[in-house]
């Protein structure tokens, strides 16, 4: 999907309506942000120390859809990779496999929650922050916070690789 795609809805009074357009429309600059790379591009890092790749961004964002939108909201399911950040880089993982993976988190969480409300609770499963009780509404508006940010991370990543700025 890239921003040509999206419907913006819910920009008058409806405030799931809202926060799902925005949350599309972020998850859709990451897309956007890795379109037209190749394998080695999107394993290139920005600066020393940081070790932060396009691809580990779009495994990261995979395990966040899966532990925001299905671990918190009850369904107990391991992580998506082998490290719980998503981060880590396989040799034989390209681009496309991440970004079907990240599609198919999405897909899941959004069946997952499809019949809940703003105010319906989960709890966090793990972490620091284990037992704490958020409501979906809570998590709607953390993750258009973390892709906003991550989408930051993956603008000064594709400026490194190819120099290609905006979306």
């Amino acid at each position: 999907m890239d921003h040509a795609d999206l419907h913006w809805k819910g920009t008058g009074a409806e405030p799931r309506a809202m926060l799902e357009s925005w949350l599309a429309f972020h998850r859709a600059t990451l897309a956007v942000k890795c379109a037209g790379l190749d394998d080695t591009q999107v394993r290139l890092a920005a600066a020393e120390p940081s070790s932060l790749t396009l691809l580990g961004l779009v495994q990261h964002l995979a395990e966040v859809e899966r532990n925001w939108f299905q671990r918190v909201f009850g369904l107990d399911v391991p992580t998506v990779y082998d490290s719980a950040d998503g981060y880590a880089l396989e040799p034989g993982r390209g681009i496309e496999e991440a970004l079907a993976v990240w599609r198919r988190e999405i897909a899941r969480g959004q069946e997952n929650c499809a019949g809940l409300a703003l105010d319906d609770l989960g709890r966090i499963p793990d972490g620091p922050m284990a037992g704490v009780e958020v409501s979906l509404r809570w998590v709607l508006i953390h993750l258009v916070e973390e892709y906003a940010r991550h989408n930051g991370h993956a603008d000064i990543l594709r400026e490194t690789i190819d120099g290609v700025t905006g979306a």
